[in-house]
């Protein structure tokens, strides 16, 4: 369509002044205030889509600004606290409009609240929709269900299922793979098992989710899961590609490296790139990288396109067996294939240094990452990340192992500098390397820094290697 009026982005261009982000979000907002949400060709940034999903919302178009926020999600934007407090918002113009949400548009809101880690918000706006007098409907149950399974929150899910039978609401098969899925989580199988059997007396039949959460948690128990996949088929439900890598998985962990790769032969599945992540997973633990590589050279002749999964799966073996600048020819390719690297891969490749007494270049390396990542508008979420108590643990932990102890209190009081507190597995660690270097004073002045500081004594954490 040709317009009128040239889109001020054209005219710009035409004098020779190229449009940013920032100018096209005070264009999009004006379309947006205008009624007038047009795509425009560049790359939009948080605050783009943040005014357009308030644009869809100051039209009363609900469902529209959720779906936009979904698409945010999969394609890597981090929303801020403006665009969610923007949709609930939403739901309240619609009040005042005159158009009354139902539950259809606030389960779109609780929805997207509960994918996206919110849990308390999406509770409080449940909350809000039965003090209004709308009734939940099953949709609405079983996205918050599974939510709080995520975050084991086990006595408030029981109090929702209650709350669904006082209601009448009667459990359906996604409500039931749900909790089944939970109760394995928590370990608590035989309970899941109850749930099947419980589900079967309402006349619900397992589907091909509720076999494969089973054959999931059949750790060790590799002939009963082939017997869940027999009976699957017998009953005609299709094993689907998330099935059959969970039998991958429980071959991986047995060492049964041979009989995983054929079990796409076998069943004439082609296999995703979860799939082959897991059997080159399995390939690393076993030590036999050089199969590990066989299969990732397979992928780029015929298989998925690598994710980032695969490439630091791969380069944490490399570094193990102490073969840390193959690790990095590696971290080469992965950049030149257009994968953008994470925070996992740069502790991997720190950890790989200082484990190989590189501790010149690891310092250089977390200098050097945290300079990009500083500068770049996309970094700076990285640039907190590697500022981190984790990060800073394995540099720490290098210098420690070679005795470089001055350089250990310089990294401490850089931590300190860049607003990064020591947690007591960062303490305990500095506290082995003093005794190891038979600073024993040093050691117990750390100690009764770490109490004084209530820093817990215990940690669950480990590093990388």
């Amino acid at each position: 369509m040709i317009h009128k009026y040239p889109m001020p982005s054209v005219q710009m261009e035409f004098f020779g002044v190229s449009p940013d982000v920032c100018t096209l979000n005070i264009l999009i907002n004006c379309f947006c205030h205008s009624g007038q949400i047009d795509r425009l060709g560049v790359g939009p940034d948080v605050v783009t889509l943040s005014t357009l999903i308030n644009g869809l919302c100051n039209q009363s178009k609900i469902c529209k600004p959720v779906s936009l926020f979904d698409k945010m999600i999969g394609h890597g934007y981090r929303p801020n606290l403006i665009v969610y407090s923007t949709i609930l918002n939403g739901l309240c113009k619609m009040e005042e409009r005159g158009f009354e949400p139902d539950i259809i548009a606030y389960n779109s809101v609780i929805d997207c609240l509960c994918k996206n880690g919110l849990l308390n918000e999406a509770l409080n706006l449940f909350s809000e929709v039965k003090v209004k007098g709308i009734r939940p409907d099953i949709s609405t149950y079983t996205c918050l269900i599974h939510a709080m399974s995520n975050s084991v929150q086990q006595k408030e899910t029981t109090r929702l299922l209650n709350e669904m039978m006082d209601d009448n609401i009667s459990l359906n098969i996604v409500t039931y793979n749900t909790l089944i899925d939970a109760h394995c989580k928590e370990g608590m199988i035989s309970e899941a098992v109850e749930i099947v059997d419980t589900m079967r007396k309402h006349g619900i039949e397992p589907d091909v989710v509720t076999y494969t959460v089973e054959i999931a948690f059949k750790e060790g128990m590799l002939s009963q899961a082939k017997y869940i996949v027999d009976t699957m088929i017998m009953q005609d439900i299709e094993p689907d590609i998330v099935t059959y890598s969970a039998l991958i998985d429980g071959h991986c962990l047995q060492n049964q490296m041979g009989k995983a790769k054929r079990v796409s032969v076998e069943k004439g599945c082609a296999l995703d790139i979860r799939s082959h992540n897991i059997i080159i997973n399995g390939y690393c633990k076993a030590k036999r990288l050089d199969k590990a590589m066989e299969l990732f050279d397979e992928i780029t002749q015929n298989g998925p396109i690598r994710d980032i999964v695969t490439y630091n799966t791969l380069m944490q073996s490399m570094c193990q067996l102490g073969r840390v600048s193959t690790a990095f020819e590696l971290l080469v390719k992965m950049c030149a294939s257009g994968q953008v690297s994470n925070l996992v891969t740069c502790w991997i490749l720190l950890d790989g240094l200082c484990k190989s007494g590189k501790l010149e270049e690891a310092l250089k390396l977390f200098r050097a990452m945290r300079t990009v990542a500083k500068n770049t508008e996309t970094g700076k979420e990285l640039f907190h990340e590697l500022s981190d108590v984790y990060t800073y643990s394995i540099l720490i932990n290098g210098f420690c192992r070679e005795g470089f102890l001055d350089e250990v209190y310089q990294l401490f009081r850089s931590m300190r500098d860049n607003d990064c507190l020591p947690d007591s597995f960062c303490y305990n660690i500095m506290i082995q390397g003093f005794l190891q270097n038979s600073y024993t004073s040093k050691a117990t002045q750390l100690l009764t820094k770490m109490v004084s500081k209530d820093r817990i004594l215990g940690s669950n954490k480990s590093i990388l290697t």
